[in-house]
């Protein structure tokens, strides 16, 4: 009897002490869930929607877990504040001017509080720091973006079915082009037309930069005029000759203008009768006059010569006329 009281109290006191055992690891493993045996740091964020967080809740930064939420009250109109519990190891990698989201843990996990570290610029984040939110889009705003993009999205459909409805029915251009065959050739003729104009402006442009590269060859006349300071002056000396040649060649213009009005009244002078040359130009009969009277001075030049021949041979002058030839040959024979 005594012998199975005792194998009883240690049957006993086994469960008890694996109960204990199981118990200080339940409260150690919970204790480490919630970093009650962590040295550990707190910060705050005020948000206008938590979106489901409660208290318990995990704390990440950079896809690891480093703090929970400890605490999530209001604090007045529309603001929440969250409290969180954060690992001390992870500290010298937050800064001050870090920032805080509301994420999710999975695609739909419960929410989660996700830290940014800030710039290394800014000195480490101290304990019991405020942060600032980040905004995040929800879900609600999500659906109301997709409500609207809907919305949007069956009135394009709606407009899109009334015009293809006006194209079938040969309404607009474009149902005119589908319906007609002439007009549709003509504009595939101007479409033609300014495929070739197109051709024809980009030749054109091609010719314009071959000119324009040959004007700034290095060496070309441009070339020289813009930075041959002597092609510059003997160019400006070529321009001022030439402006002196084209004041000299506008004097002579002048004179020669002058000259062709005095020609010119001279040429109306000719055709007139009132002058002798005038009347031989257009005068037939005075003309005709004329030449029968040249004609008996010519016959009597030639009477008045055979009288003069006479006259020498006579002998009562015939004495004078020999005086008078010995003194010209007198005066034509050199001196000795």
């Amino acid at each position: 009897m005594e012998k199975e009281e005792n194998k009883r109290a240690v049957i006993v006191g086994i469960f008890i002490a694996l109960g204990m055992i199981i118990f200080i690891i339940g409260i150690f493993t919970l204790g480490g869930q919630q970093s009650v045996f962590k040295k550990n740091f707190h910060i705050t964020a005020v948000f206008d929607d938590v979106a489901g967080l409660k208290k318990g809740n995990n704390v990440w930064f950079s896809g690891v877990k480093v703090g929970t939420i400890s605490n999530v009250r209001f604090i007045g109109l529309k603001e929440v504040e969250v409290q969180m519990v954060v690992d001390d190891n992870v500290q010298q990698y937050i800064h001050s001017n870090t920032g805080v989201k509301i994420g999710s843990d999975g695609l739909i996990g419960n929410k989660i509080i996700v830290i940014d570290g800030g710039s290394a610029e800014a000195p480490v984040i101290a304990d019991g720091a405020k942060v600032q939110v980040q905004k995040e889009i929800s879900t609600a705003e999500m659906m109301k973006t997709l409500q609207r993009n809907n919305e949007n999205l069956l009135a394009i459909t709606n407009d899109f079915k009334k015009l293809s409805s006006n194209i079938v029915k040969g309404k607009g251009l474009v149902g005119e082009l589908m319906a007609d065959s002439v007009l549709a050739l003509k504009f595939k003729s101007i479409v033609n037309n300014l495929n070739a104009t197109t051709q024809s402006t980009q030749q054109v442009a091609m010719g314009l930069n071959r000119f324009s590269d040959k004007l700034n060859t290095k060496g070309g006349l441009t070339d020289k005029l813009l930075t041959d300071t002597a092609v510059f002056s003997q160019l400006k000396a070529s321009v001022a000759q030439l402006k002196q040649t084209t004041g000299t060649a506008s004097a002579l213009a002048d004179n020669l203008n002058k000259a062709g009005i005095n020609l010119t009244k001279a040429t109306n002078k000719l055709n007139t009768t009132d002058n002798a040359i005038g009347v031989l130009l257009n005068d037939p009969k005075g003309a005709e006059q004329v030449r029968s009277t040249l004609n008996y001075l010519q016959q009597s030049s030639i009477k008045l010569n055979d009288d003069l021949e006479a006259v020498q041979h006579n002998f009562l002058l015939k004495g004078f006329f020999k005086k008078k030839a010995k003194q010209q040959a007198q005066a034509t024979t050199p001196a000795q």
